[in-house]
C-alpha cells in the first residue's frame, strides 16, 4: 500500500482548541486498504473534528455518502446511503510507559509520536457505516424497490405449506370447551 500523508494530522503544530478537515473517500481509497469488489462507486465524505487538548484528542467522525450494493434479496445493484457517527479518544503517554491497552474508543499513542496516521481508522469507520443489511428502498407507492422478477421467482419456490395440527392440542382443546362449559353452568 502506497503511503499516503493526506490523511495524517501533525498535531504537534496544531493549537489547542477544535479543527475540523473533511476527507472525500472513493473506490481508489477503499481498494487501497482491501474492500471487497461487491461494494462499488464509494462516494463518502468524513467530516472530523479534531479537538486537541494538553494530553490527549478527542475526535468526532460524521459519515455520509453513498455506496453501489447488491441487494440481498434481489440481487441487484442499487445505492445504499452511508450516515453514521463515531467518536475516538486519543492519549498521550510517555515513552516508558508500555503496559496501556487500547480500547473500542480510546487509543494510546507515545508523546514522541509527531503525527497521527488517521486512514486505519476513516477506513473502518465508513465499513462500520455500511449496514448489514442491503436491501432496495421502498418506493414511494410502498411498492417493494426490488426487482419485480425475482421477487415472483422467489414467491414461487417458496414453499406454500399448511400448518400440521398437532395431535396433542387437539386433546387439549376439548378440555378447554369442557372447562368453559362448566363456568357457563356455575354462572346460571
Amino acid at each position: 500500500m502506497k503511503h499516503n500523508r493526506e490523511y495524517e494530522i501533525a498535531w504537534q503544530g496544531l493549537k489547542p482548541g477544535t479543527h475540523t478537515l473533511e476527507y472525500d473517500i472513493d473506490d481508489r481509497f477503499m481498494q487501497e486498504r482491501g474492500c471487497s469488489d461487491e461494494f462499488t462507486s464509494w462516494s463518502a465524505k468524513v467530516k472530523l473534528v479534531f479537538d486537541k487538548h494538553e494530553g490527549f484528542f478527542m475526535l468526532h467522525f460524521d459519515i455520509g455518502g453513498n455506496v453501489t450494493v447488491p441487494c440481498d434479496r434481489c440481487g441487484d445493484d442499487f445505492k445504499l446511503d452511508l450516515w453514521d457517527e463515531f467518536n475516538l479518544i486519543i492519549k498521550l503517554t510517555s515513552e516508558e510507559t508500555d503496559d496501556t491497552e487500547d480500547e473500542d474508543d480510546v487509543v494510546f499513542i507515545p508523546r514522541s509520536e509527531t503525527v497521527i496516521d488517521l486512514s486505519t481508522w476513516i477506513y473502518e469507520y465508513v465499513m462500520l457505516s455500511v449496514p448489514l443489511q442491503h436491501i432496495h428502498p421502498d418506493k414511494a407507492d410502498g411498492e417493494p424497490g426490488c426487482n419485480p422478477q425475482a421477487l415472483h421467482l422467489l414467491d414461487e419456490l417458496r414453499e406454500h405449506e399448511e400448518p400440521k395440527a398437532n395431535p396433542l392440542w387437539k386433546g387439549l382443546e376439548g378440555i378447554k370447551i369442557q372447562e368453559e362449559t362448566k363456568t357457563k353452568k356455575t354462572k346460571k
